[in-house]
Formats: structure tokens, C-alpha cells, sequence
């Protein structure tokens, strides 16, 4: 999988990934963080376009600690649903 780092501050990150299910998997994790203030996705187009993912926080916790940590997070509920179906 791709990642690239757009933008960076410790207030706001901006990703370019190319896979738009774990790009809108974090994107959605992120909203349970109480230091998130924007978290969204914006694409050209769902079919063929990468994925851009922005994450701005509220100076409180970094941006990309928040992003890291939500995927920690989404990581977890997986194997739970993984371990669901075994």
C-alpha cells in the first residue's frame, strides 16, 4: 500500500493513500478521538482517484500520533471480527 505524506504540522496532516476502504476505516476511527476536530476524506473520484485523508487536531495531541493511534485502534476491532468467524 502507498502513503504519502502531503502536508504536515503538528496541528494537521494531510495522507494521500491508495486504498479508499482503510483510508475511510481510519477516517472514521479518528472521530472517537476527543482531540480530533476535522477528520475527512476528499477524492476526485471512488473508482479511480487516491484517496486524500485530513486530520486536523486541536493542538492538544500531534496529528500524526492521532492517525497512528486510530489505526492501533481499527487494528484491534478487526481481530475482534476476525476472531468472531473462527
Amino acid at each position: 500500500m502507498e502513503v504519502k505524506i502531503l502536508e504536515e504540522t503538528k496541528k494537521k496532516v494531510i495522507i494521500e493513500l491508495d486504498n479508499q476502504t482503510i483510508a475511510g476505516l481510519v477516517e472514521r476511527e479518528l472521530w472517537n478521538d476527543e482531540h480530533v476536530r476535522i477528520s475527512g476524506l476528499k477524492a476526485k473520484h471512488p473508482l479511480i482517484g487516491k484517496p486524500t485523508l485530513v486530520v486536523e487536531t486541536d493542538g492538544k495531541e500531534d496529528a500524526k500520533k492521532a492517525v497512528k493511534e486510530a489505526i492501533a485502534r481499527s487494528k484491534k476491532d478487526l481481530e475482534k471480527f476476525k476472531k468472531a468467524f473462527k
